[in-house]
C-alpha cells in the first residue's frame, strides 16, 4: 500500500453544483472554534481566531460552476526570530471555475510527453470535480494558505549575531571555487 503525505482538509462545505445550476447563489461561510483550530494545524499556524468568506456562486459553462468573493482570516503566528506571536489579518480574493471532468469543454493542455502546460501569466483553468458536489471550503483553505506570511518576523526583531552575515564580508567578492583552477586546465590528448 502506497503511503500518502498529503493531509485530509480541516472542514467540509460540500455545495450541489446543482444548486447554482440556473442562477447565482450567495453564500456565507463561517467556521466554528473547533473548524478554526483544525485550520491552524492544517496551515501550522499558532491559531486561526476567525474564518469566513463571503461568495458568489454562478453558473459558468453551462454544466461549471464560477465561485467570486472574499476569503477573511485572522492568524497569529510565531515570529521566525523571537518565536514571539504575531497577528495578521488576511483578506484575499477569489475567482475560480470548476467543470466536471467530463465536461466537453474541460481540456488540459499537455505536451508531447503528456506533462501538463501551464501558463503562469494566463487566466487559471477550471478545475475538474467528479460527482456533483465542489467542496468550497478547499478553496478558503488554500486562499488563506497561499496568502500567509512564510517568514513572519516582529517589527524590530533582529536577527542573532551568531546568524548574522558580517558586514564586511557582505561587500567582499565570493571566494573562488574549488574547482576555478580547473578551468583553463586542458589535459593532453596525445
Amino acid at each position: 500500500m502506497a503511503e500518502t503525505f498529503e493531509k485530509s482538509l480541516p472542514f467540509s462545505r460540500p455545495f450541489p453544483v446543482a444548486r447554482a445550476s440556473a442562477v447565482a447563489f450567495d453564500m456565507k461561510l463561517e467556521t466554528d472554534e473547533r473548524e478554526r483550530a483544525a485550520t491552524a494545524d492544517f496551515l501550522d499556524v499558532r491559531t486561526v481566531d476567525a474564518l469566513s468568506a463571503e461568495l458568489r456562486i454562478s453558473p459558468w459553462r453551462r454544466d461549471g460552476v464560477r465561485v467570486r468573493g472574499t476569503v477573511r482570516a485572522e492568524i497569529t503566528q510565531s515570529c521566525v526570530v523571537t518565536l514571539e506571536p504575531i497577528e495578521a489579518v488576511i483578506e484575499e480574493d477569489v475567482d475560480a471555475t470548476f467543470l466536471p471532468e467530463t465536461s466537453r469543454h474541460f481540456q488540459r493542455k499537455v505536451n508531447e510527453e503528456g506533462e501538463l502546460i501551464v501558463d503562469p501569466d494566463g487566466p487559471d483553468e477550471p478545475e475538474p470535480f467528479s460527482g456533483s458536489e465542489i467542496d468550497i471550503a478547499a478553496l478558503v483553505v488554500e486562499a488563506i494558505g497561499l496568502a500567509i506570511d512564510p517568514y513572519p518576523r516582529k517589527e524590530g526583531a533582529a536577527v542573532p549575531e551568531e546568524f548574522a552575515v558580517p558586514e564586511d564580508d557582505a561587500d567582499e567578492e565570493a571566494p573562488p571555487s574549488p574547482f576555478a583552477a580547473l578551468k583553463n586546465w586542458k589535459g593532453d590528448a596525445d
